[in-house]
């Protein structure tokens, strides 16, 4: 059996790793993490439409491209390759999810043709059910209005409306300038990213419906787009170790044809390549709601976390006193790296959920050997 991707698969990431080149090279990158941290990139996210991406989950029906989260992973390792800074998990994931997952027939014919053509972006504010529960935060429905905080809201800058989700399951719609909005931008160590705290004061919103198994799916697509991005981010640090080594000089010989450096470069190879098909299996079996789906996408994350952190200090190294520099901008793949690795949970809370889904299965005792007999 042969599992890769398909010969449009890759057609569609070697044209957009292309375009990305053209529309965010490093000085583009640059000239982003020294504005504000609410700015938003529109040259950016036009050339992203320009490639449908706004539309990549949304049904043919509703003028998206009907694609799936396979092929969403694979646009999120370009991403993540070029540090893009640009909104992706509330537009293109979180948006069109719980629309087709949560919306009524009517919501779905008036939103999703908006998200397939990327005027109407979707931010993301992460419940306890997708980032774990925070002392404090939360929304509930009083009179008809939202209340609440969300710390770390995800994909503010440039959004038109905002993913919240009540207690009780419901999933909401709130139009970032309403009446009660209140968004305080953060900076956080990735300037790439936008990221803020929310406050709900009695907002209006549109009511989506009971999440249900969408709010399962919804956290799963995260967690593998964030390891998606991981994997570029580390690929590309990778690569620009090895290209290094290859002509800096040292003692008259290559850098790279010292075994010290060659075992750095090694290690990142081999930290790395098992997370692609850790990806790619986990938006498969998203895809195709295979049982172990929800599992892998929190293994794919939290070996992705860990392996691009290895990436990003190997290659730093190979770089040698240039790795830390500003000039080099080897720095933005770092903070990329540190803070996917970082959302929505960690490694350590990835496998803790992992480890906690499979005991919770109905025959977990007499796998793990709950009921087996006991010495005496």
């Amino acid at each position: 059996m042969e599992f890769a991707l398909s010969n449009d698969q890759r057609m569609l990431q070697e044209q957009l790793d292309s375009a990305l080149k053209r529309l965010s090279p490093l000085p583009r990158v640059r000239r982003h993490a020294e504005q504000a941290p609410d700015a938003f990139a529109d040259d950016l996210w036009g050339g992203l439409g320009d490639f449908g991406i706004p539309g990549l989950l949304v049904p043919e029906a509703f003028g998206g491209l009907g694609l799936g989260l396979l092929d969403a992973a694979v646009v999120a390792e370009s991403l993540g390759r070029h540090v893009t800074p640009t909104p992706f998990l509330g537009p293109v994931i979180a948006g069109p999810l719980a629309v087709m997952g949560a919306g009524t027939e009517a919501q779905k014919r008036e939103l999703l043709p908006q998200i397939a053509s990327g005027d109407l972006r979707v931010a993301l504010a992460p419940s306890a059910s997708l980032a774990g529960a925070r002392e404090g935060e939360g929304f509930v429905v009083r009179d008809r209005q939202l209340h609440g905080t969300c710390r770390f809201a995800i994909d503010l800058a440039g959004c038109d409306m905002i993913l919240v989700e009540a207690q009780g399951g419901d999933l909401h719609l709130v139009d970032r300038d309403a009446p009660g909005v209140v968004v305080a931008p953060l900076i956080t160590v990735d300037r790439t990213r936008s990221a803020a705290a929310l406050t709900l004061d009695g907002a209006a919103s549109v009511r989506l419906g009971v999440c249900g198994k969408t709010s399962a799916k919804l956290a799963s697509a995260l967690q593998v787009m964030l390891a998606a991005d991981l994997l570029g981010a580390g690929a590309h640090l990778l690569e620009t170790a090895v290209a290094y080594a290859t002509v800096r000089q040292q003692f008259g010989r290559p850098i790279g044809s010292f075994q010290a450096v060659q075992h750095l470069c090694a290690d990142m190879a081999a930290e790395l390549e098992p997370g692609r098909s850790l990806v790619w299996y986990a938006a498969h079996a998203l895809d195709v709601d295979l049982p172990d789906a929800e599992t892998s996408a929190l293994h794919a994350k939290a070996y992705l976390a860990e392996a691009g952190r290895i990436a990003s200090r190997n290659a730093t190294e190979v770089h040698g006193g240039i790795g830390i520099t500003d000039e080099l901008g080897l720095h933005y793949w770092f903070k990329r790296v540190t803070w996917s690795g970082q959302a929505l949970g960690g490694a350590t809370r990835m496998r803790e959920l992992a480890a906690a889904r499979e005991w919770s299965r109905p025959d977990s005792a007499s796998t793990h050997g709950v009921n087996a007999p006991q010495r005496a």
